[in-house]
């Protein structure tokens, strides 16, 4: 064999080699290497041994994604909910992680009784817990930065759907809320507020009542007219839902009472809460009122109501009267048919 001819030959084998590496190396880069369509959540804090075993299920070679990460340098991982596609290659992949763009969740909720419950819905859709939430919740020098108390930082938070990252800090969430409750109080609601002589955290107790009261929206204006009625007059409000609220502070959330009865009043006679024994407004909400309910004092009925009382027609609704007698004439056919159902407390 000739000289010429044993370069050529090296020179193929060289490149034969060469080839193949090229091959491979475009193979693990480019070729497609996602099995299916889902959402991983990667955590904050989490190294790339946490990001292999959050990709696994999603890849058929987890191998080729490492060589591919090693080589792009892949090292710094972002946390956050990302969605994976079928037929993603490593490096288009590796790119989607390491760029942070992450698919937001939609965070809902409404009728959360309590900070704690509230948080506790909050942990099942984002990252933070729920004991980071609840701090960041009552944390004392945001609240007095906002002005508002432990006991009406639940009336912040408006029921709603909102769009967010799924690793949003705990205060990064609260701080959003605020922004939202701050953009819910918009100047036409405002302006209804100081038509009624309340302020919008007195507008959401009121709101908090009529919420509790009725789960009818095409009454629920007709209720917070009642009530404003008799805070105009200087009546008392003598909401049952306010004694149930100062039943449950007293002997737990989990007290369950479906009548309130005049032993109930004298039992916690001395809360802030009692509406019976004091006028006014209670000192705070008494539960998360959805928007209809704010809306529904916002756009509170003008009528002579200052008495309701439940239906025995029309169940879910009320009777309302304009005089005593009137109410009582309607409480007598409710404790009647109470009664005959037996029902005590």
């Amino acid at each position: 064999m000739t000289t010429k001819k044993t370069i050529v030959l090296i020179l193929g084998i060289i490149l034969g080699i060469l080839s193949y590496f090229a091959y491979n190396a475009y193979h693990k880069i480019y070729q497609k290497n996602t099995i299916k369509e889902d959402f991983i959540y990667v955590k904050t804090g989490s190294t790339f041994d946490d990001l292999i075993k959050e990709i696994t299920p999603f890849v058929k070679d987890t191998t080729s994604f490492k060589w591919v990460a090693e080589k792009k340098k892949f090292t710094k991982i972002r946390s956050g909910k990302f969605k994976i596609i079928n037929g993603l290659s490593n490096n288009n992949l590796i790119n989607l992680l390491r760029s942070g763009k992450q698919t937001p969740v939609k965070v809902a909720f409404n009728n959360q009784q309590t900070l704690a419950e509230l948080a506790g819905r909050i942990a099942q859709q984002i990252e933070p817990d729920s004991i980071s939430l609840l701090n960041s919740f009552t944390n004392t020098a945001f609240l007095n930065k906002i002005g508002f108390t432990k006991q009406e930082a639940l009336g912040m938070f408006i029921p709603n759907s909102y769009e967010i990252y799924w690793n949003t800090t705990s205060d990064k969430f609260r701080d959003r809320m605020y922004k939202e409750y701050q953009k819910f109080w918009n100047k036409k609601r405002l302006e209804k507020a100081k038509k009624l002589n309340l302020s919008p955290k007195q507008v959401i107790t009121l709101a908090s009542i009529v919420h509790k009261e009725t789960t009818r929206n095409d009454e629920r204006p007709i209720v917070a007219g009642l009530y404003l009625n008799r805070l105009r007059d200087k009546w008392p409000l003598q909401a049952d839902p306010t004694i149930i609220y100062a039943m449950k502070q007293k002997y737990g959330q989990d007290f369950e009472m479906r009548r309130v009865l005049y032993k109930n009043i004298e039992d916690i006679k001395d809360s802030p809460y009692n509406t019976y024994k004091v006028n006014g407004l209670p000192p705070s909400l008494i539960a998360m009122p959805d928007i209809s309910a704010i809306d529904a004092v916002l756009n509170a009925k003008n009528h002579d109501y200052f008495f309701m009382c439940a239906s025995v027609t029309k169940i879910g609704y009320h009777e309302f009267a304009k005089t005593l007698a009137q109410h009582n004439a309607n409480r007598k056919k409710f404790i009647a048919k109470k009664d005959k159902q037996g029902i005590k407390q």
